[in-house]
């Protein structure tokens, strides 16, 4: 088949091979912790600056050997040249659209909003520890979840001694809110 007529990738489907959890909402929101933000951030330099222009570098290489079609080294560094591009792109749109919410400047409440690191009782009594971050921040080991999880849109605006209701493949389950603090989150 012709290259002309296969398509690779286009700036509307860069979230679309994402896990449901990783997507922005509808609404376009990006809220990001500064930690994450600038993990983004340290990602797009590093792929911009090192990456890309080593690859670029290894392409040119190649392509001086000669005959292209055979060239494994060419070849897969066009592959990683567009993986590159398209990481980049997407990292930039992230960027462009994140709203940075650093907890250490929120004033303490015991209402729990995006960033709260929020102490919380299972209905089957265990004890856990979730802190409400962006949706490129999710860290289930250290039990960051995205503020468009279903756990932590039950949990939105709920105040400390509440129980809150969150309905699962499993049934319904009480989850009582024990502590809702903010504090910087690495």
């Amino acid at each position: 088949m012709n290259k002309a007529f296969t398509r690779e990738s286009d700036d509307d489907d860069l979230e679309e091979g994402l896990p449901a959890e990783s997507r922005l909402p509808a609404t376009g929101k990006n809220y990001i912790t500064p930690a994450g933000w600038r993990r983004l951030k340290d990602e797009l330099s590093q792929l911009v600056h090192r990456e890309r222009p080593e690859v670029v570098q290894i392409v040119n290489w190649a392509a001086s050997n000669g005959d292209r079609s055979e060239n494994g080294d060419y070849i897969y560094g066009k592959r990683r040249l567009r993986e590159i591009d398209r990481r980049i792109r997407f990292l930039t749109k992230r960027l462009e659209v994140a709203e940075v919410v650093d907890p250490e400047l929120r004033e303490a409440c015991d209402q729990v909003f995006f960033s709260a690191t929020v102490d919380i009782v299972r209905g089957d009594g265990r004890a856990q520890t979730l802190s409400i971050v962006g949706v490129d921040e999710i860290n289930p080991e250290r039990g960051h979840i995205s503020w468009i999880a279903p756990i932590a849109r039950v949990l939105l605006k709920a105040r400390e001694g509440d129980v809150v209701v969150l309905r699962g493949p499993d049934g319904m389950e009480e989850i009582e809110i024990c502590a809702v603090r903010y504090q910087r989150l690495d």
